[in-house]
């Protein structure tokens, strides 16, 4: 069956909080709450990208990937984003699906003239995607290798990445 990605919708919020519940159950290295951030991202108005990936007649949403903006001190560079979460259901993982997001995720990224983006995960799956570890470009607290950017447009900045608030979220 085709795979769509489009926009979210008003109406889209229970089921996008249904596939990261599902995508992140058994995931190892989470904390259990990324529904939470989405939802807390949502209403704080800082969701710059939220895409669905949805498949079949029913037009059933398997998969979403969250984009927001991040702050870097001291640099103050602009127009940086985070990629995450992003989310497929067990039942679609390993079919292209979260690849799909995340290419449309870039690529709406590149549209809007933005500088860069960074993502917190898995060095192979991500590095598909152009993301690779910057030396001076840190997320604190976490193992250098794993906070990965992509240049969009100019120099890689150096600095510490401070995501919103909302990635706090516990409910």
């Amino acid at each position: 069956m085709p795979l769509l990605i489009r926009e979210e919708r008003a109406g889209d919020a229970a089921a996008i909080e249904r596939v990261t519940v599902a995508a992140f159950a058994d995931a190892a290295h989470t904390s259990h709450t990324e529904q939470f951030i989405v939802n807390a991202l949502r209403r704080a108005g800082q969701l710059t990208v939220s895409l669905v990936a949805q498949v079949g007649e029913d037009e059933e949403i398997v998969g979403h990937v969250a984009v927001s903006p991040v702050s870097i001190s001291p640099s103050g560079a602009a127009g940086w984003y985070g990629l995450g979460p992003i989310s497929v259901v067990p039942g679609r993982q390993g079919q292209g699906v979260g690849a799909a997001l995340m290419k449309a995720a870039l690529e709406r990224l590149r549209q809007a003239g933005a500088a860069g983006c960074v993502v917190l995960g898995e060095p192979a799956y991500y590095g598909r995607f152009g993301f690779v570890a910057r030396p001076g470009l840190v997320l604190p607290g976490v193992p250098a290798e794993y906070f990965q950017a992509t240049c969009l447009r100019g120099a890689c900045p150096i600095g510490d990445v401070n995501y919103h608030s909302a990635f706090n979220a516990t409910a």
